[in-house]
């Protein structure tokens, strides 16, 4: 597998050895071997799986205080996927990275606990496939606006069909983590 750090601290970039003939092709995902051996989490504790239409934009995401990392893959059509850095303390906090993730590149991102997450669908349909590192807590759901100004997330698309909870979200600065 190889790995492709991004500009912020343990989002990184994951990309498969794919193994292909006429018949198709076979890929590894998740090995807790490797993934220990690379410093990642080598322990998932749920996946979950969103189907999504052109222009959905799902996030920004996380939870706190039980923190959640994920690893994200797209098993059908194409997103943008993206990180922003929400720890209080942290140098590049409000800072975003985003990566195009699709069934054709088959990359995954892997998002540590610290960050939110969200993506937009840029294909006609996605599906979205992720492992969490805990189990997900409702009284732990957080979201921060899609569109915060002091976060400034360069979607790729203009007007995106957003969730009532996502468009009500705060924004970053109006958020307490200690």
């Amino acid at each position: 597998m190889e790995v492709e750090k991004t500009k912020l601290p343990g989002v990184v970039l994951l990309t498969p050895k794919i193994h292909g003939d006429e018949r198709g092709f076979f890929m590894e995902t998740f090995n807790q071997a490797t993934f220990g051996n690379l410093g990642l989490p080598d322990s998932f504790v749920q996946d979950n799986h969103s189907r999504s239409s052109y222009g959905v934009l799902r996030g920004l995401h996380f939870q706190y205080p039980q923190w959640q990392g994920k690893l994200v893959r797209v098993l059908n059509g194409e997103i943008f996927d993206v990180a922003v850095d929400v720890r209080a303390d942290s140098p590049s906090f409000g800072q975003w990275v985003g990566v195009t993730l699709s069934a054709e590149n088959k990359q995954q991102l892997y998002i540590p606990s610290g960050y939110a997450h969200g993506f937009c669908v840029t294909s006609d349909i996605a599906d979205v496939a992720y492992k969490c590192t805990s189990l997900y807590k409702p009284e732990d759901d957080v979201g921060i606006r899609w569109d915060d100004p002091d976060v400034n997330v360069e979607w790729p698309i203009s007007d995106p069909i957003v969730s009532t909870k996502d468009q009500a979200a705060a924004r970053l600065r109006d958020i307490r983590i200690t």
